[in-house]
């Protein structure tokens, strides 16, 4: 694969850590703001919904302009917007700051992501767009457990400014290596009407929305379950990376083997278990010790690797069943995702407050059993002729 898809994977990396980069800091975050943790929370809820409304309308919007303009454009901006959420003072502009940016990832991702697919030839293209979305999951294991560590060496709000260092980073790369490329316009729906791709879209919505009522507030929980807090999150974290590139893996092998109706209902099982194994720790009591961290630290693997081993098998029967309107029934996909991560995280933030974190998991756990019962009922109708 020529260094070109691999540049364009930067894009993805940049907003991907964007929208969790103070993630293990929202303790300290909501003291200086005077708000609580469930509302600090929120200015990763409020990223990826805007994200989530603003996909398919934007994806159709720049479909008629120059890619690699459009990723400049998305670059310089949110440079320019994380170092005003660095300088500005108060929750309710940070949280506007915040609105504008997931907007502005939601623009990135499909020019990325169209940039890949004309830059390589056909028969490399899902390699391509896989590369490209694995941005992504780099961003897991390295950018957000990354912003834990600056986070707790030079305060929470240097993370906006680490933030801001990976967007010019990959602005630099793309303006360098990365020539014009000019895609035709996405047709509008076309396809996507009775293709039985609903089904696809609420499964993925629910898959995030299952692990993100967690991870959205690892931080707090990590605090009760173990006593880490700041950079002890981090090595946490980078096991969400892990466990990523191993749910990546099975489901795209299950995909390829015609599997993907009983992995999918695994991938749903396996999150209801990770919630269920961060219930158990936070129910024990007693000073933490190896079980604790070893209980903790399955927990967290198995809810990334089940995730992310759902992921494949959703876009490849979507790619199935709608192949002329490939483009945006993908990016309908991710505004699905996008929509079940800003569910994950209110839903968690409210319950958190009010109930807890123990009230945090077991909703977490019946969310992902109500998805897995969904997609044995659903899955039939999404495999492919």
């Amino acid at each position: 694969m020529n260094i070109q898809i691999f540049v364009l994977a930067l894009s993805t990396f940049a907003f991907g850590s964007g929208a969790f980069i103070f993630a293990g800091l929202l303790e300290p975050m909501a003291d200086e703001l005077g708000v609580s943790v469930g509302a600090a929370g929120q200015l990763q809820t409020v990223y990826v919904l805007t994200s989530a409304l603003a996909g398919p309308p934007l994806a159709f919007l720049v479909g008629r302009f120059e890619r690699k303009r459009v990723l400049t454009v998305a670059l310089s901006v949110a440079v320019i917007l994380n170092l005003a959420c660095l300088m500005t003072p108060g929750y309710g502009t940070l949280m506007v700051l915040r609105a504008v940016l997931g907007a502005i990832g939601a623009m990135a991702g499909p020019a990325a992501s169209a940039a890949a697919s004309a830059l390589v030839p056909p028969e490399r293209r899902g390699s391509a767009l896989a590369i490209v979305m694995g941005g992504m999951t780099v961003a897991f294991l390295m950018g957000i457990p990354l912003g834990s560590v600056v986070g707790a060496a030079f305060g929470w709000r240097a993370t906006f400014l680490l933030s801001a260092g990976l967007s010019a980073f990959a602005l630099a790369a793309i303006l360098i290596f990365v020539p014009r490329v000019t895609p035709p316009a996405p047709g509008v729906g076309q396809g996507l009407r009775g293709a039985g791709v609903l089904p696809l879209f609420l499964s993925t919505f629910l898959a995030f929305g299952a692990n993100m009522t967690i991870t959205t507030y690892i931080a707090p929980i990590l605090r009760l379950q173990v006593e880490v807090t700041g950079a002890g999150v981090a090595a946490f974290q980078m096991l969400v990376g892990v466990g990523s590139f191993l749910g990546l893996a099975l489901g795209g092998r299950a995909a390829d083997r015609g599997a993907g109706g009983l992995s999918v209902t695994l991938g749903f099982l396996g999150l209801a278990a990770a919630a269920a194994l961060h219930g158990l720790e936070l129910a024990r009591t007693g000073e933490p010790g190896a079980l604790a961290y070893g209980i903790v630290g399955l927990a967290v693997l198995t809810g990334s690797t089940s995730l992310f081993s759902v992921m494949p098998v959703i876009q490849t029967r979507l790619i199935a069943k709608a192949p002329a309107s490939a483009p945006l029934a993908l990016a309908f996909n991710g505004s699905s995702a996008a929509l079940g991560q800003a569910f994950g995280g209110a839903l968690g933030g409210i319950l958190l407050t009010r109930g807890g974190a123990l009230s945090v998991t077991f909703a977490a756990g019946l969310v992902a059993v109500a998805a897995a019962a969904f997609w044995q009922v659903a899955h039939r109708r999404t495999a492919p002729v």
